[in-house]
């Protein structure tokens, strides 16, 4: 148990304790009627018609990071971020994985509030497609063997991922391209703390720029049409 929850990892820790009480609070209180659409939405779930209607409700653009839909979706999600957290964690740090792992699902939630505004969608693979992506970017750019041999091993998962998503109707490909872009574009501003200084600083600059310019430009399309 003590290898299982390591200490050294509190951010992977934390969000994982925070998905799981999420989906127990759903089993509690919405037993028999766990994965209806309706209550995936109630506990935080991304419906893009009534978050255009309603704007206060863009806390949504976080919130599914957090909701999963049946057990085989939260078990699944639940183990791989346990596995890329506690390997991604220390080579971010605790501030830097947190920021990457919001960031990339923010932009994953936001492709499935824009592209998919009539499907509830939930689910943490946003931000774990956005640390896939972050890691297969950094096989190109790292000047480190470790780095680069880790890279390619995300960009293998990162590929296998996105195929098996072609198969299956239930998974939101605009979320994972989504979060696949933010990641790549956060790794940019937040790289690893063992290269902090590998990207250049206009790199860094239209990254950074670029990030908050997509949220801006897709936000502002989606409220004027």
């Amino acid at each position: 148990m003590k290898n299982f929850f390591d200490k050294r990892y509190p951010v992977t820790n934390a969000l994982l304790a925070v998905t799981a009480l999420v989906f127990l609070l759903i089993q509690v209180f919405r037993f028999g009627q766990t994965t209806a659409a309706y209550t995936i939405f109630e506990f935080g779930g991304m419906y893009g018609q009534v978050v255009r209607y309603d704007p206060t409700q863009l806390w949504r653009l976080i919130s599914p990071i957090f909701v999963h839909i049946g057990w085989e979706h939260f078990i699944f999600n639940s183990i791989t971020l346990l596995g890329l957290g506690y390997q991604l964690e220390g080579l971010f740090g605790a501030r830097r994985f947190f920021l990457l792992y919001i960031l990339s699902g923010i932009i994953g939630n936001l492709f499935v509030l824009f592209f998919t505004p009539d499907v509830v969608g939930a689910g943490a693979s946003t931000s774990l497609f956005g640390l896939f992506a972050a890691m297969a970017l950094l096989r190109k750019f790292s000047r480190s063997p470790y780095l680069q041999v880790l890279g390619q091993r995300y960009m293998v998962l990162l590929g296998l991922n996105l195929v098996l998503g072609l198969f299956n109707p239930t998974i939101s490909m605009a979320g994972h391209i989504g979060g696949a872009i933010g990641g790549c574009l956060v790794v940019m501003f937040l790289p690893p703390l063992m290269e902090k200084n590998l990207f250049t600083g206009k790199q860094i600059f239209y990254s950074f720029i670029g990030y908050w310019g997509l949220i801006a430009v897709l936000l502002g399309i989606f409220y004027v049409i």
